[in-house]
């Protein structure tokens, strides 16, 4: 891949992971039942129902999951894996490319719970009222996954359940999204 072509890659890829990153946040806000006033849950549903309004009507929600929303990031995530894959010159079989999207699906999904509890464990450190929109997002968001560990790795005034939590999403990305990358590039060949 010659330079011009590494760059738009980046572009590109920089451009739907912005998209994919939309799409994930409404499924996650809509899971957590995140507060609907809060002006991040605003910005995410006023910029991601356009295209998903249309789409629930096929698409309806599972329990507390929004199908339109996952499909919606799927596909976002298949056209960036086909971009890429051309960009460099490669062709793939449809078996590998649908192995490889689902674990850059996976991966996504997991990078970005990591990303919104660092956030929110940073925030809470840095406003420890509480009561900004975006911490209130993000321990939303993350509230789901903490739940199960609250209370019970603290000590003195520190909560270790979020490093933990972090750990079990680091290490599932290693040994979940990993293997299905490695099982599509194996599928590819």
């Amino acid at each position: 891949m010659n330079y011009l072509s590494q760059a738009l890659a980046l572009l590109l890829g920089l451009l739907l992971d912005a998209a994919a990153a939309l799409f994930v946040l409404r499924l996650l806000a809509e899971a957590a039942r995140a507060d609907f006033h809060n002006p991040f849950s605003q910005f995410v549903y006023r910029y991601s129902n356009p295209v998903l309004a249309p789409l629930r009507r096929m698409l309806p929600n599972w329990r507390r999951i929004n199908l339109a929303a996952l499909l919606v990031t799927y596909l976002i995530l298949l056209i960036k894996r086909l971009a890429l894959l051309a960009l460099a010159g490669y062709s793939v079989t449809p078996a590998a490319l649908l192995v490889l999207v689902l674990a850059d699906f996976v991966d996504f999904l997991l990078l970005t719970w990591l990303v919104l509890i660092f956030g929110w464990t940073l925030l809470s450190m840095l406003h420890p009222d509480g009561y900004h929109p975006l911490q209130r997002f993000a321990g939303a968001l993350v509230a789901p996954l903490l739940r199960p560990l609250r209370g019970k790795l603290v000590v003195g005034m520190f909560d270790f359940a979020p490093a933990v939590v972090m750990l079990i999403l680091l290490l599932a990305r290693i040994l979940i999204a990993a293997p299905l990358f490695d099982l599509g590039m194996r599928l590819a060949v």
